[in-house]
């Protein structure tokens, strides 16, 4: 495809139907991460999502795939998607699932597609960088059967996240910046994370995949049969006043199955983009400390109406019109939403899961 059509017939597949509140008391399952303006930027995580790939597609070609709990707030949040284009899932099956229902919807209005799929709710903070390598692994994928997931090079032994074994010793022939996946390693124990980093062919799996509508569909039938079944036989019901109710019928019959089991793990043909783009999926309150700006004292404070006193390493999210003034802690969390408080030790904080629920 020449790069008109590379964008003409280029969409993107948002996953939107996470309930973690991880971020609480800003994030609950009625009002989940992907839907907070986390970074105090006046966007949310969502929002931030579709920013990054304008340029790359027209906002006609965006889909959500998101839980009927979340369709009016998505709605709300993204008024440039199309009504047509936010796909509800009637209850949670996992990546795969999500995906087929994705490829195949947008397999009957247009069979020529490329496709990036993309979680909601991660940070990526070289946009320029990020578009760069998006359009690059479009070209790749988009005429080829080739599968293309991006790997994050790491910056730390990271435990939180799941890592790629590429094959860093040959470049595909037509992009040197792709090479082989080897495989897919499980999110690690710190002695395993501190040897992979030493490594250069060991990457994080950003969770980003790129590629054609057919090499997906043909994967979706090789691999996961059962699932692409359900999808492909409601290709008539596509944009017509059926496909919900079809939809929720059908959805729940699909296995709960990520689509790197389900495919990648299984699929010949899969590649990686070794990228650098300040990527991070921020799941917890430090990793918000580690990818903001800090004052000298080593505090992440967002809200324009803090004051910190002898506070140091801590993060600190009070946006509501309240004054704040923190004096005297290290290493804690202050947050507040919606007349809820949280203060807490940043290195306690996984226990905050029993606050939220």
């Amino acid at each position: 495809m020449n790069s008109a059509n590379t964008i003409s017939h280029s969409h993107l597949v948002i996953m939107a139907g996470g309930i973690g509140s991880r971020f609480w008391p800003m994030s609950t399952p009625e009002r989940p991460k992907q839907f907070v303006d986390v970074l105090g930027t006046g966007r949310t995580f969502i929002q931030m999502t579709v920013d990054r790939f304008k340029g790359i597609l027209p906002p006609e070609n965006v889909w959500v795939v998101t839980s009927q709990a979340y369709k009016d707030i998505v709605a709300e949040q993204l008024p440039e998607v199309p009504q047509g284009n936010i796909l509800l899932e009637p209850c949670r099956r996992n990546t795969a699932p999500c995906i087929a229902y994705a490829a195949w919807r947008i397999k009957s209005i247009d069979p020529k597609a490329a496709i990036v799929v993309s979680p909601s709710d991660h940070l990526v903070l070289d946009t320029p960088e990020f578009q760069r390598v998006v359009k690059s692994a479009m070209d790749f994928a988009s005429t080829s059967d080739a599968i293309v997931t991006l790997g994050m090079k790491p910056t730390r032994p990271e435990t939180g996240y799941g890592y790629i074994q590429t094959d860093m010793s040959c470049p595909s022939a037509r992009n040197k910046e792709i090479y082989r996946v080897d495989a897919f390693r499980e999110k690690p124990d710190l002695a395993t994370a501190e040897k992979y980093i030493r490594k250069p062919n060991m990457l994080w799996n950003a969770g980003i995949f790129i590629w054609n509508v057919s090499t997906i569909v043909n994967a979706l039938r090789v691999y996961a049969p059962e699932i692409n079944e359900v999808f492909e036989n409601l290709l008539p019901l596509y944009g017509t006043d059926k496909e919900q109710d079809a939809i929720n019928e059908n959805f729940p019959k699909c296995e709960s199955i990520s689509v790197d089991y389900a495919i990648l793990e299984k699929s010949e043909e899969i590649y990686c983009f070794p990228a650098s783009f300040g990527w991070s999926d921020l799941g917890t309150w430090g990793s918000l400390r580690e990818n903001v700006s800090r004052d000298n004292n080593g505090n992440a404070v967002i809200g324009d109406n803090v004051q910190t006193y002898e506070t140091r390493d801590c993060v600190i999210h009070c946006s509501e019109e309240r004054r704040v003034v923190v004096q005297g802690l290290d290493g804690y969390i202050v947050a507040e939403k919606d007349n809820t408080l949280l203060i807490c030790k940043l290195s306690e904080e996984q226990r905050i899961k029993q606050f939220s629920e």
